[in-house]
């Protein structure tokens, strides 16, 4: 008898654990069909804006399903009614007369003359005291302004210059040389007369500095250094070790030299910078291409480079359309590049103002706003040209 009930005991507890498995697989199988039609219609709600329109004798009731995650980073276009909300006061600005027009208009029948139209003294070049090294940093008109100031310099030490090298952007990591951006014989070419231009350092340099540009003495200038400056301080360094390098080279020479020095910054920017021949024949071919596709506004066209770049934006201190993460992204850039530069005491960021001034990079869209209705925009990307 005992035996019997042990046995019964043993088959009612198979049978009660048999109808748990059961009961647990029901309610499984009824969670994940609910699950997956939840999937579903979050899945379909999530590309459709739903109305469903209930009638009544009180009118409809309007039920809409909308997606509740964050639009993604830039998929909110609003810098158009920021624009149409201060564009009064911006056209009221622009009525006002600008400091350098109404100087200008003074100055009855005197017009702006570019600053090549001196003449640049030649005489015979003494020798040399060693050799100018220089690193341009900052975007194109950044390394060009470079360029002008080292050949200034270089005139000023009476110094052999060595075509300049272009600091690696750490926004743009383009590692272009000089002869990839601008023709580099015609660069020394038209100096020959003024001073001495060579595109590396000779041998016997070189190899006092053990094949180490690095170990070349980095004069750190400050920015906008006088001519005394250059004469006192980097001149001797030159004159004892045959060399020297400034790094980085931006804004490094005073806006106000002597006329001689002046001229030659002049004639380094619209005589000897010209462009390599691979960019000079694709820009003809962009104006070319502009013009022909402008036929029906009698070749007449806008050209506008977008500096819409990370550093740009950030350093404007604007507001798009990022929201908080935009201003997220745009703080920790100018930390970045700047370090401190916008929290010194008293410094006062209003992006309304900055907009209100002009001191906005330009959307698209904005930029289509300024264009005039008899005029064709054409806006080329130079990465996605082909001919």
């Amino acid at each position: 008898m005992p035996m019997a009930a042990a046995k019964a005991a043993r088959r009612a507890g198979r049978a009660l654990a048999g109808g748990r498995r059961r009961r647990a697989a029901v309610l499984l199988l009824a969670l994940a069909y609910g699950a997956a039609m939840l999937v579903l219609v979050l899945g379909w709600c999530a590309g459709l804006d739903l109305g469903l329109g209930m009638g009544g004798a009180g009118g409809v009731v309007e039920v809409a399903l909308r997606r509740r995650a964050p639009a993604p980073l830039g998929s909110v276009y609003r810098s158009h009614l920021v624009f149409e909300r201060l564009l009064p006061e911006m056209r009221a600005s622009a009525s006002r007369p600008h400091p350098l027009m109404a100087s200008h208009d003074k100055k009855s029948g005197k017009r702006w003359a570019p600053c090549i139209s001196q003449r640049l003294t030649q005489s015979e070049l003494p020798p040399s005291n060693g050799f100018l090294i220089i690193e341009a940093n900052g975007g194109l008109n950044q390394q060009r302004i470079s360029i002008c100031d080292a050949v200034a310099v270089a005139s000023l030490l009476n110094a052999t210059l060595v075509t300049p090298a272009f600091h690696l952007n750490s926004v743009w990591r383009d590692s272009s040389k000089f002869g990839d951006i601008f023709d580099e014989d015609h660069f020394i070419q038209s100096f020959r007369k003024y001073i001495r231009v060579v595109k590396e350092l000779p041998e016997e340099v070189f190899v006092r500095f053990d094949h180490n540009i690095s170990n070349i003495p980095n004069m750190r200038t400050k920015a906008f250094s006088t001519e005394s400056y250059y004469l006192q301080k980097v001149l001797p360094e030159l004159l004892e070790l045959g060399a020297v390098r400034i790094a980085p080279f931006s804004n490094r020479l005073a806006h106000s030299v002597p006329p001689n020095i002046q001229v030659l910054r002049c004639f380094a920017n619209y005589e000897a910078l010209k462009f390599s021949k691979p960019i000079r024949t694709l820009g003809e071919n962009m104006v070319d291409r502009m013009i022909k596709k402008s036929s029906l506004t009698d070749g007449k066209y806008v050209s506008v480079h977008l500096r819409f770049e990370e550093d740009m934006v950030a350093f404007s201190c604007c507001v798009y359309d990022g929201g908080w993460r935009e201003n997220i992204a745009m703080e920790n850039a100018r930390e970045r590049s700047w370090r401190g530069k916008f929290h010194r005491p008293g410094r006062v960021i209003n992006p309304e103002a900055n907009r209100r001034n002009g001191k906005c990079p330009l959307t698209p869209l904005e930029v289509g706003k300024f264009a005039p209705d008899t005029m064709l925009l054409s806006m080329f990307l130079l990465q996605s040209c082909s001919f």
